[in-house]
């Protein structure tokens, strides 16, 4: 299945779950934020909201400055 993860496509083998997706791309959970097909989710949300076929997938990084 192919899914636009940041306005590119990218291909995974199945539908995964927001948390099952930032672990296969090894990226913290704590330190993002994600918008799924135009809604921005809660972090409570991410091991029930799943990715689909055809889905837009937006992962933002978090960064500390001063």
């Amino acid at each position: 299945m192919i899914i636009s993860l940041n306005g590119d496509p990218y291909e995974l083998a199945a539908p995964l779950t927001v948390t099952a997706l930032l672990e296969h791309l090894k990226i913290d959970p704590r330190r993002v934020a994600v918008e799924h097909n135009l809604t921005v989710l809660k972090r409570a949300t991410f091991d029930t909201t799943v990715i689909n076929d055809g889905d837009h997938v937006e992962i933002v990084n978090f960064v500390g400055g001063g």
